[in-house]
């Protein structure tokens, strides 16, 4: 591979790892701000970036030549990316996982204040008649 080629494949790369980190990042921010609907909307671009991102970092790993001709201020900028990359990547991971944990607490106590409130009725009154409170259900939207 010609030196031209591996330049201009190592700057396409920087671009994309640098846009999907940015997009990460941002969905990171929103679940730390508490606003999950905010990373919401950059789910089809962050999956698209992903994707490939996964299909030229493959690649790469499998024929390192694709890149080895770059000048070295080139690759070491695509490593610095990488490394930026990675720890906005481990960032998100906490940032979801706090989120997760947060609703499935909050699905827990709801679920919990509901088994409470129907246990708390008698079965039946003293004419023998039900007293059995109605049957409730919830649901959870996407937005939840």
């Amino acid at each position: 591979m010609s030196p031209q080629d591996a330049q201009t494949r190592v700057e396409a790369l920087i671009v994309l790892t640098e846009r999907l980190t940015s997009a990460i990042a941002h969905q990171a921010q929103a679940f730390e701000a508490h606003r999950p609907q905010d990373a919401a909307g950059q789910m089809a671009e962050v999956a698209q970036l992903a994707n490939v991102y996964r299909r030229e970092s493959a690649e790469v790993r499998q024929n390192p030549g694709l890149v080895q001709a770059a000048a070295p201020a080139l690759r070491a900028r695509l490593t610095r990316a990488t490394e930026a990359f990675d720890a906005v990547l481990a960032r998100h991971g906490r940032a979801v996982t706090a989120a997760k944990t947060v609703t499935e607490g909050l699905v827990r106590a709801v679920a919990e204040e509901v088994a409470t409130q129907r246990s708390m009725t008698s079965g039946y009154g003293a004419k023998g008649t039900s007293n059995a409170a109605p049957v409730t259900a919830f649901t959870l939207n996407r937005r939840a």
